[in-house]
């Protein structure tokens, strides 16, 4: 959440901020007069209280009658202090200066292309096409079993989702990460101090009502609380975690969208970067994470573009956000399959995570990036690198991770260069 301090100081600022990123900025206004309220409250109470410990053992009725102040006053401060909570909560976090404004993903701005999409000698299949003649994927059955939005990955395909995960943890853990699997069910607490259930987020999650119990959709929103109501020294930051999590996800509002082959699925493998850092060093390490992804992504030698962004694209405790887009052959178009957010101290403020330099402490911030989306890192890899004869290649980088039957049919060993 936003300090209440600097909304107060710049409602117009805020207005603006919300507005940008889509959101009624009236809330700002209805924030501050339920905070004019609240302090009202809380000084008319503190007034009484100094007055209970000035009375003398013989102003008996007097100490009744503030009593009787306090009975009624103290439950209204609470329900108000509730209510100004909720509200504030509303707010997102604002958009950083250098974000593009914009309404919707038409306003995102590409920042960067690396690497040139493969021209093909023949007509290239998509990733659903290229799965069941190899074997690899299955959506026939998943949906007997589960439903639409599942996919079995069999064979070859289960072996590259290893692969992938050992080469991030391999190239993560060497850059200081910590490796941890966290729980894949948080409490919905939890997850609103990461920001991710106010305006219709939670429509997106599977809610467990009865459990009070959340599934995630990525591996950060198991990770960000793991520090709440934590004081880290300043000397251990940046705190740097690599973790391994299923994601669930609803997909509510994507009815249409990527209905063929497992692009956009209810559940899937993610390995997911997550930094607690100083103020002055977020914008920095926000760089390093993006620096991260590319080389990871360059390792596969896959063709990419980086589109930063706009103010209407950003989430509700995003401040700056890129995308990194995979070239799909099938598609003849850049697909998202990595990104990347600097949400300032937004969630450290809602999750009460500060750090110590000497005697003062300060909220951190926390950022968030894709190593890989598993699936649909398989999925890029079986159409850029597939072959006339309908053979995929692996690629050179994961070869080390890969078994004899990862070289079965369907798939061949790339040879050194």
């Amino acid at each position: 959440m936003l300090d209440i301090n600097f909304i107060r100081s710049n409602p117009e600022k805020v207005k603006k901020g919300v507005s940008d990123k889509g959101y009624d900025p009236a809330i700002v206004e209805r924030v501050l007069k339920v905070d004019e309220t609240r302090r009202q409250l809380i000084s008319e109470i503190e007034k009484y209280r100094q007055e209970r410990n000035k009375l003398g053992k013989d102003d008996i009725e007097q100490g009744k009658k503030i009593k009787e102040m306090l009975r009624r006053l103290e439950p209204d401060l609470k329900a108000v202090e509730e209510e100004f909570k909720n509200l504030l909560f509303e707010i997102p976090n604002l958009p950083a200066e250098d974000v593009p404004i914009g309404k919707d993903e038409s306003g995102n701005k590409i920042v960067k292309t690396w690497g040139k999409p493969k021209k093909f000698d023949f007509e290239p299949k998509d990733h659903l096409g290229l799965g069941e003649i190899l074997d690899v994927i299955d959506v026939k059955r998943a949906g007997k079993v589960s439903g639409t939005r599942f996919g079995y990955l069999k064979n070859e395909a289960a072996i590259l989702e290893f692969a992938l995960i050992n080469f991030a943890f391999d190239i993560l853990t060497k850059e200081g990460f910590i490796p941890v699997i966290p729980p894949e069910f948080i409490k919905k607490e939890s997850m609103r101090g990461m920001g991710y259930l106010e305006h219709g987020g939670e429509e997106e999650m599977y809610v467990f009502e009865k459990d009070n119990l959340v599934l995630v959709g990525t591996a950060e929103q198991a990770i960000g609380p793991m520090h709440m109501d934590e004081i880290l020294e300043h000397k251990e930051l940046p705190k740097r975690y690599v973790g391994l999590s299923s994601g669930f996800r609803r997909e509510a509002g994507s009815y249409g969208k990527d209905t063929r082959g497992i692009f956009r699925v209810h559940q899937f493998h993610k390995v997911e970067m997550f930094s607690f850092t100083k103020p002055e060093d977020g914008d920095k390490e926000h760089e390093y994470f993006l620096k991260l992804e590319e080389k990871l992504v360059q390792a596969l030698e896959i063709p990419y573009q980086i589109t930063k962004m706009c103010t209407g694209d950003l989430g509700h405790p995003t401040a700056r956000k890129y995308d990194i887009e995979c070239w799909f052959p099938s598609e003849k178009k850049y697909r998202e399959t990595h990104s990347t957010s600097n949400c300032t101290d937004y969630q450290a403020r809602r999750l009460n995570i500060k750090y110590k330099d000497g005697k003062e402490t300060d909220f951190v911030h926390t950022l968030n990036g894709t190593a890989f989306a598993i699936g649909r890192m398989i999925l890029a890899i079986l159409e850029n690198y597939q072959q006339k004869d309908g053979s995929v290649l692996i690629p050179k980088v994961l070869q080390k991770y890969t078994c004899l039957a990862a070289r079965r049919a369907g798939f061949k060993k790339i040879s050194p260069k």
